[in-house]
């Protein structure tokens, strides 16, 4: 496993410990289909989360959510279908960021966006 991809991992595990302290229910992670992935999917009774992660050292030149752009944001989009269809879930769904920056000691830092895009452009 690469420098990179252990970081990007650590930074799921990170926002998915926030996610839960939240009183949600992580139902998957890492979700694949031939659409896309989905790093997070969380729910409690009344809402079901779609989590984009984004992991980035605190000296990256860009936030880490402008990394979600429009096709990225379509393949989510089209992946949560698929789950929502496969597994029926009658929750209202919610797409959100996790911005997770990363210093040079490694401490970790979270911003979380609610709604972090409007899954309405897709419809």
């Amino acid at each position: 496993m690469g420098l990179t991809q252990d970081i990007g991992n650590r930074g799921e595990a990170f926002a998915a410990e926030y996610v839960k302290n939240q009183g949600y229910i992580i139902s998957a992670t890492n979700y694949r289909t031939k659409y896309g992935e989905i790093d997070i999917i969380a729910e409690n009774n009344s809402e079901i989360l779609f989590i984009e992660v984004k992991t980035r050292a605190e000296t990256s030149y860009a936030m880490p959510h402008e990394y979600v752009n429009y096709h990225k944001r379509r393949r989510l989009f089209i992946t949560a279908e698929v789950y929502l269809k496969s597994n029926g879930y009658g929750l209202q769904p919610r797409f959100d960021i996790a911005e997770v920056f990363v210093s040079s000691s490694g401490k970790m830092r979270l911003n979380y966006i609610k709604n972090g895009f409007d899954a309405d452009l897709f419809v």
